[in-house]
């Protein structure tokens, strides 16, 4: 098949199981329907992979004030190689003032590349409204953390326009959960997290509108209390998405599959949270403006501290890593670190008739071996690393 905006291909779907062809024109997709012959059984066609927390990738740390147009090309690239068409860059707690100025900047990276505003889907604020707690503020510097206030939502908006935008909060945080239904009155999407609110607190906020919970098993001390925690308290209230990692780190396999029996498994979804070590090799890496050591074990830390502090995981390795977890086979994970993440923010990602012929063919052995993947975007087949293919 010629690498064009035209084009089809015939493959199992990834979710009905049913063999499809589809078709695609000018890079939209404009038939989706029965194969008429079977497909080799091991390759699938799903949507491409959308991840709502990415703070770096490839070596590119997203939290830099001088980030460069050619570096979040690179790392947009090599993300798409990896399964990951769509994703919210985020941003984590500094001075609210160098936030801004951070988000300014990459909103105008992104304004002057047509490959940048199909990839990054919005933003992710994570930060600096959260809780200085220890354990509880993670990687992120207590001393930066600050109350959040109307004039800061209203700026966060103004500097945003109508990009979808994600902002994660603690609610307990003097004036949150007042500031939660301004940031949703103005179309935001709230996440509660680095958070050790009450029960009470967390009703509040999301009766002010709150829906999310990021990374739920993260930004949370390794010790707890056994009788009352945060995570028993975010079990037992439906209303909220919850985010995790599947890493087999951040959440360990244990409690990943209590989460998925505890959880139903429509408000779950994935993030790799990845960051600058991210599909790249072992090392020391940037976070703003601190340095980070990643080991061949993958885990990111702070020189010298238990602390976690991102993750090095590739999108579609976090798929199958979740479904190795859960004894499942892939398809039923595929949809956590796409279609729901999508939904939650109110986005299509989805295969269908007039949507853009955006997504992945895989080739998987047995029940869970990815043997290859192939994204493409808007028709057009990425390269292995980065890029149209030839």
């Amino acid at each position: 098949m010629a690498n064009s905006d035209n084009g089809e291909i015939s493959a199992w779907h990834y979710s009905s199981g049913q063999p499809v062809r589809v078709r695609w024109g000018a890079g939209v997709i404009t038939h989706l329907e029965d194969a008429t012959t079977a497909p080799p059984r091991d390759l699938f066609v799903a949507p491409g992979l959308f991840d709502l927390q990415i703070n770096g990738y490839s070596g590119v740390d997203f939290q830099q004030d001088n980030l460069t147009l050619d570096d979040l090309q690179s790392a947009t690239r090599q993300l798409r190689a990896a399964g990951c068409t769509h994703f919210l860059l985020t941003l984590i707690t500094d001075e609210w003032s160098v936030m801004i100025s951070r988000l300014r900047h990459v909103r105008a990276l992104r304004s002057q590349s047509s490959e940048l505003e199909s990839a990054i889907a919005g933003w992710h604020i994570e930060g600096p409204f959260l809780s200085a707690e220890p354990g509880f503020h993670g990687a992120h510097d207590p001393s930066r953390m600050i109350d959040p206030t109307p004039e800061h939502i209203r700026e966060l908006r103004s500097f945003t326009g109508d990009d979808p935008v994600l902002l994660t909060i603690s609610p307990e945080r003097h004036g949150a959960v007042k500031t939660i239904g301004l940031a949703v009155s103005l179309g935001m999407r709230i996440s509660l997290g680095h958070t050790n609110a009450s029960v009470e607190t967390l009703h509040r906020a999301i009766q002010s509108g709150a829906t999310g919970f990021t990374h739920l098993g993260n930004g949370c001390p390794r010790e707890l209390d056994r009788h009352d925690n945060i995570l028993w308290r975010v079990f037992e209230m439906p209303e909220l998405t919850v985010s995790l990692i599947p890493d087999r780190i951040h959440v360990s396999p244990p409690l990943f599959r209590l989460m998925h029996r505890l959880l139903d498994p429509s408000v779950i979804y994935y993030t790799t949270e990845a960051m600058a070590a991210a599909g790249a090799p072992p090392g020391r890496y940037k976070m703003g403006k601190k340095e980070v050591d990643v080991g061949p074990d993958q885990i990111v830390r702070p020189p010298g501290q238990p602390l976690f502090a991102g993750s090095a995981l590739r999108p579609v390795d976090g798929v199958f890593r979740a479904a190795q977890m859960l004894n499942r086979p892939w398809p039923e994970t595929w949809a956590r670190l796409s279609e729901i993440p999508a939904k939650f923010m109110g986005l299509r990602n989805e295969l269908a008739v007039q949507q853009p012929a955006t997504f992945c063919v895989l080739k998987v052995k047995g029940q869970n071996q990815l043997e290859d993947l192939q994204a493409y975007v808007n028709g057009m087949a990425v390269a292995p690393g980065g890029g149209s293919a030839e």
